[in-house]
């Protein structure tokens, strides 16, 4: 088995593992703004601790099923490794994936960007990549990382100012992080992993629309396809350069 399948094999299993501590934290985290975090099972059992299944002591099972998002986190970490390769920005990937599982997995079930999340999120893409610059046969660019933060978050909360119905301000600080990880590999990745995302939230509301599920005025969660976007945009900028 040659390197770039051990990566692959390697990351999917990492994904796995990693995905096993998503569904308690999202299951906690998602509580409408202004509400405390979850402290509770559904049948009133205390939780312990953010990170592990979705299933307390008692055996009560509740949130996202385990075996799902550790597939979903697999599949995203296997797919990065296999378009990265051995360059040092593949760990940062890595370590990112799970956060944006767990950011789509908030978003979906009560349309809500945690500051908790987004923020560190973005803080930790800009240092991950600062230190992944100054490994040799790392293919990005810091400088257009901060750039792409920067300027992603600008326009995306131009947006929320024209029309906050169909920009949540989470998702102008969701896109801190992703327009640090998508400006890593230049100008053209972020362009391609922004309209990925706005065609991809797109279609899925003319889904719901079609299927009678909403009507044009309907909000849906926007940043779980943003997220998307954002990966579509950094597996092709990787394999690109």
């Amino acid at each position: 088995m040659d390197l770039d399948l051990w990566l692959t094999a390697g990351a999917a299993v990492w994904g796995a593992a990693v995905g096993t501590l998503v569904p308690r934290a999202a299951y906690r985290l998602s509580v409408e703004p202004g509400q405390p975090w979850r402290q509770e099972c559904p049948d009133g059992h205390p939780l312990g601790g953010w990170l592990g299944p979705a299933r307390c002591a008692q055996g009560t099972a509740y949130g996202p099923l385990t075996a799902l998002v550790c597939a979903v986190t697999a599949l995203v970490c296997a797919a990065l490794a296999l378009a990265t390769g051995a360059r040092p920005e593949l760990v940062v990937w890595l370590l990112l994936a799970p956060a944006g599982v767990l950011l789509a997995l908030v978003d979906f079930r009560v349309q809500r960007l945690p500051d908790v999340l987004t923020l560190p999120v973005a803080a930790l893409a800009l240092v991950l990549l600062g230190a992944a610059a100054v490994l040799p046969r790392h293919a990005g660019d810091w400088p257009t990382a901060l750039l792409g933060a920067l300027v992603l978050g600008g326009v995306y909360f131009l947006l929320f100012l024209v029309n906050p119905r169909g920009m949540g301000f989470g998702d102008v600080k969701l896109a801190l992080g992703l327009g640090a990880v998508l400006g890593w590999y230049g100008w053209p990745t972020v362009v391609l992993g922004t309209f990925a995302g706005f065609l991809l939230g797109g279609l899925y509301g003319l889904w719901l629309v079609v299927l009678r599920r909403a009507g044009r005025r309907t909000s849906i969660p926007f940043g779980p396809f943003l997220i998307a976007g954002a990966l579509a945009g950094v597996l092709a900028g990787a394999h690109a350069v």
